[in-house]
């Protein structure tokens, strides 16, 4: 029989989030699909009950701050014809292409322990917060590199060759866009510096492999993306954040390492 205090974050998890859903159904202004809603719901239960309210804050901080800059520049982006499909609104496909390797990094906490339950389980449980933490840090400075540099990028290059693209090509970057995108990754990572899921370290390393998980997905964007129909903006975005989690812990190892002695990272 499961206990009491494995129970208890769930039932929190499915009360509090199917609040927000009905909310969220209600609201006049619409961030979700209502196949959206759904997925987001279930996304919702699922970090709130292996990562509680802390690990909550994060992915909800990434969804509002990604939606509200999603929403800069909309009319004249639309009328590029540059703009996010349904004015922004998240379907299933988003919900996922955005989440999937967070989700992934939540569900190896709540296991990990069931595994090993050594000194080591607590290591491998602060490298997979820090990856959690890594991988909405890229989307959130993803999101926001794409939607600045589409709205007010002045000059925009594709990353591949660095010839002048026009906005919203696939690939393409700019100066106002990639600036952007460091401050929304520094944004969300101190969000989980706040909330005890990172230290300052972690903060540092989830901004450096935002960066590079973003180029690399520009380049995955020029190079991959026009070339086959299955790989579609949502699988990309997969590619992307599990890029920066992956990133964010091998640079911590390899940091670790340098430090002779370094015992986690949370």
């Amino acid at each position: 029989m499961l206990s009491t205090d494995f129970l208890n974050p769930w039932l929190v998890a499915v009360g509090l989030n199917t609040a927000l859903l009905a909310i969220a159904f209600i609201a006049p202004k619409k961030l979700l699909t209502p196949a959206g809603l759904f997925h987001g719901w279930l996304l919702g239960v699922l970090i709130w009950g292996t990562l509680g309210w802390q690990g909550y804050l994060v992915v909800l901080f990434y969804f509002l701050v990604g939606s509200g800059v999603t929403r800069i520049g909309m009319a004249q982006k639309e009328a590029e014809g540059i703009a996010e499909k349904r004015s922004g609104a998240r379907g299933p496909e988003n919900v996922w292409g955005s989440a999937l390797a967070g989700a992934l990094c939540a569900l190896g906490v709540l296991l990990v322990p069931y595994f090993n339950q050594d000194v080591g389980a607590q290591r491998l449980i602060s490298l997979l917060l820090l990856g959690y933490v890594a991988s909405f840090s890229t989307k959130l400075s993803d999101t926001t590199a794409s939607e600045v540099g589409k709205a007010y990028g002045k000059r925009t290059f594709l990353i591949t060759t660095l010839q002048p693209v026009a906005r919203g090509t696939e690939g393409a970057v700019s100066l106002e866009g990639t600036l952007a995108g460091i401050v929304a990754s520094a944004a969300i990572a101190f969000v989980g510096w706040g909330v005890h899921l990172i230290d300052l370290r972690g903060v540092a390393i989830c901004i450096i492999a935002a960066f590079i998980a973003t180029n690399l997905e520009s380049v995955i964007g020029a190079t991959l993306q026009s070339k086959f129909d299955w790989m579609t903006n949502e699988l990309v975005n997969v590619f992307n954040t599990l890029i920066g989690a992956i990133s964010a812990v091998l640079l911590a190892l390899a940091w670790q390492g340098l430090s002779l002695g370094t015992t986690g990272i949370a």
